[in-house]
């Protein structure tokens, strides 16, 4: 039967393409009473030779712990794991910030792990790019290339965008070559989904298939708004869901880099949930939006500054905070030592404070994931005697590790460490497999962590 129906399906379409008149082109017309027709064209000939394809090559490294049935049969110089390096290749997209510089920005999983990456311009030219940094967290890299006759295109105050505003995505899908397509803003400040481990997306329906990533978001001025990044694609495809990063978080995170040659991620010290129906009717409140606020870190920005366990914060900078999420990715973006503005609401009664932020190794590491992906999950403070895991999550990756709550990292491999900034320098130092030395109720033992 639906052989048949494919059958007659054709045969009908064959012969209504027959049926149909041709049009020419000078037939189309270009003006309805009068009134010129409403394109995008005019705007995306400015804006797209700004967005470019990024095309990436290297080795990836994996390594497998050797079962211990073979180090038995091998003896102890038998290997305790198997190294693999394999090649690879990819696709992404790319924007272009500073037509001057060259200064191009993509997602981080477009550009990890590349030996070569060769951006590839709107007029057909080909560069080899230069790493300048990246943000795995908020999955963030900035390149920078030498050419002439760049185009840049203009941020948006991506926190002044409202869901029902046109958008449209510019990027290079599956190596088709550049492509655009348009919606609108879906829905702002998207979190929890585990993409990344600091989420504030816009979302769209604009189409976003495997290669858009890097890309760009424009509003109908033609001005940058968010970095492609991610979609929600349960068959493989577009479903019509796509994930951006906010063009203020890209700006916060792009000055870093290049100030610093890193992001100093910025810390308040408070640890917290959102703020639901239940919290909102036992606080009195008609809104159900903003962060509340459970624990504050003693002597951090936020305790030096006067917010207290019971307050909810409502706005940064006199912009809307929903979430409790959107409140740790934006200052998780902002560098150590911005001024903030926090409105907060205590006691029924709303009130500003201003903050400055510190820095993640001089106060608490919140996002462990960036000292070590197999620390992510993990909340990280400087103690007395070393590093101590004051919370981790559930079936996260620390947790997975074999690290409790209120274990105390004391030492990498054979050297000694007391504060988070010597735990950063001393991970770098070691690629790949690395073994923990922890204090746990008064007794020391070793955790590997693998790369």
């Amino acid at each position: 039967m639906k052989t048949k129906l494919s059958l007659i399906s054709a045969a009908l379409l064959g012969a209504s393409l027959m049926c149909a008149p041709v049009i020419s082109q000078a037939a189309i017309p270009q003006s309805v009473d009068g009134q010129q027709i409403p394109s995008l064209a005019p705007m995306l000939e400015k804006v797209t030779p700004a967005v470019v394809s990024v095309a990436v090559s290297g080795n990836k490294v994996s390594r497998q712990r050797v079962p211990d049935v073979f180090r038995y049969f091998f003896g102890p110089n038998a290997p305790q794991e198997q190294v693999q390096e394999r090649p690879f290749r990819g696709l992404g997209s790319g924007v272009i910030i500073d037509a001057d510089k060259g200064y191009i920005v993509t997602n981080n999983h477009v550009i990890d792990d590349a030996d070569d990456i060769k951006v590839g311009l709107h007029d057909g030219r080909e560069v080899t790019a230069k790493l300048i940094g990246t943000d795995k967290e908020s999955d963030v890299a900035l390149l920078q290339i030498e050419a002439d006759n760049l185009t840049a295109i203009k941020p948006a105050d991506s926190d002044s965008i409202r869901v029902g505003d046109f958008a449209v995505a510019i990027g290079n899908p599956f190596g088709l070559g550049q492509t655009v397509t348009s919606g609108i803003v879906s829905a702002l400040g998207r979190s929890g989904l585990g993409i990344e481990m600091l989420e504030n997306f816009i979302q769209t329906d604009a189409a976003i298939n495997s290669g858009n990533s890097g890309g760009a978001l424009v509003n109908l001025k033609g001005e940058l708004i968010g970095i492609n990044t991610a979609i929600v694609a349960p068959g493989g495809g577009n479903v019509g869901i796509g994930f951006a990063i906010p063009a203020n978080m890209v700006h916060n995170l792009v000055q870093q880099i290049i100030d610093h040659g890193e992001v100093r991620r910025g810390v308040l010290g408070v640890m917290g949930r959102n703020l639901d129906s239940n919290l909102a009717e036992g606080f009195g409140l008609k809104s159900q939006h903003g962060g509340f606020v459970n624990e504050v870190v003693k002597d951090s920005p936020a305790d030096k500054a006067g917010i207290k366990a019971g307050d909810i914060i409502v706005s940064i900078d006199g912009k809307p905070v929903k979430t409790f999420q959107e409140l740790r990715a934006k200052i998780g973006t902002m560098g150590a030592g911005s001024d903030v503005e926090l409105g907060i609401i205590r006691d029924g009664d709303e009130k500003t404070i201003d903050v400055t932020l510190g820095e993640a190794s001089d106060v608490k590491e919140q996002a462990a994931g960036s000292i070590h992906p197999m620390l992510a999950g993990a909340t990280l403070e400087n103690k007395d005697k070393g590093v101590e895991i004051t919370n981790i999550a559930d079936g996260s990756p620390a947790a997975m590790s074999g690290l409790q709550k209120g274990d105390v990292i004391v030492g990498i491999n054979r050297s000694r460490i007391k504060t988070l900034k010597e735990l950063k320098e001393g991970l770098k130092e070691h690629e790949g497999g690395v073994a923990l030395k922890i204090m746990r109720d008064n007794s020391l033992l070793y955790l590997v962590l693998r790369g």
